[in-house]
């Protein structure tokens, strides 16, 4: 009886074990996915604004310049 009771013991640590390893292993990976998200939506951020405080200037220096801008034809004619 008392054999039966340790292997029945011994069989549920186990179970439990390999419950709370995956867990943990779970909640890692998830702690790691959420920085790399964090990491990524800020990276983001800043490369917005970069782009926005470009086109801020860009439209800025178009319109001081207005003759500068090209058509954006090109002409037929390889001479």
């Amino acid at each position: 009886m008392v054999e039966n009771s340790k292997k029945t013991r011994d069989a549920a640590e186990l179970s439990f074990s390999k419950t709370q390893t995956q867990a943990l292993t779970r909640s890692r990976i998830i702690s790691e996915q959420d920085a790399l998200i964090q990491a990524r939506d800020i990276k983001t951020a800043r490369l917005r604004e970069l782009r926005l405080d470009k086109e801020a200037e860009d439209a800025t220096h178009v319109d001081a310049n207005p003759g500068s801008k090209r058509s954006g034809r090109r002409s037929l004619d390889p001479n």
